[in-house]
């Protein structure tokens, strides 16, 4: 008996998946936030890609390591507390995922952004904290 309802439901499952993954004609609520948090979320773990990177490099650096695991863990308090509150002014609305997520991505971006200069340095670089490869 369940087998026959959930058969007729799986298109009505299926668009709504298809709707979900279009995050470029997202015209609904629960879609934008969705996308922002899936933007949000590929930011996310090219950062900590990027950040386990530089911590290889810095392996042998013990002193170095130390302070990257400082920093990193300032910036992530730095960008909760600063999306929370560029947020703050839609707290309890529905926007309030798009913009918490937005701004989320936007800082991770921005991370992501440094991570990857610090890989880019070259031989000699004494303002680079991370040996190049």
């Amino acid at each position: 008996m369940r087998l026959p309802c959930l058969l007729a439901l799986a298109p009505l499952l299926l668009a709504f998946g298809a709707q979900a993954d279009d995050c470029a004609n997202a015209v609904d609520q629960r879609t934008m936030n969705a996308c922002a948090a899936k933007d949000y979320q590929s930011a996310d773990k090219q950062l900590n890609s990027l950040y386990k990177q530089i911590n290889e490099r810095l392996k042998d650096n013990p002193e170095s390591k130390k302070l990257l695991v400082g920093a990193q863990r300032a910036w992530v308090g730095f960008r909760d507390a600063e999306c929370g509150f560029s947020a703050s002014g839609v707290a309890g609305g529905s926007v309030y995922p798009l913009i918490h997520s937005r701004c989320l991505a936007e800082q991770t971006k921005a991370r992501v952004a440094v991570f990857k200069t610090y890989l880019e340095c070259q031989e000699g670089d004494l303002g680079c904290p991370v040996p190049g490869a």
